[in-house]
């Protein structure tokens, strides 16, 4: 990924909870999941969190009602405080 990050991390996010949205919103629902798990996880601010595009290509790749279960990324914190993600 990045040469200065601080630190960096593969997590595998569950994404079961977006079964219990309406089935038109779960995509949205699994894109807030992952940018609550990135914010426990990391311990940053939500705007700090740059999600890359590949991983929203994948939560959507099946379209809105049919996200994945689960998700693996890789997160890289700089000094700043910013979390940059993508797909693993």
């Amino acid at each position: 990924m990045a040469d200065d990050a601080v630190s960096e991390q593969i997590y595998t996010i569950p994404l079961r909870k977006v079964k219990s949205a309406p089935r038109w919103k779960r995509s949205h629902k699994a894109m807030a999941l992952i940018r609550q798990f990135l914010i426990r996880h990391t311990k940053s601010l939500p705007s700090q969190i740059k999600i890359d595009r590949t991983v929203n290509e994948k939560v959507w790749e099946r379209g809105s009602e049919k996200p994945p279960s689960s998700i693996r990324v890789r997160a890289a914190k700089f000094e700043d405080g910013e979390v940059q993600v993508e797909l693993a």
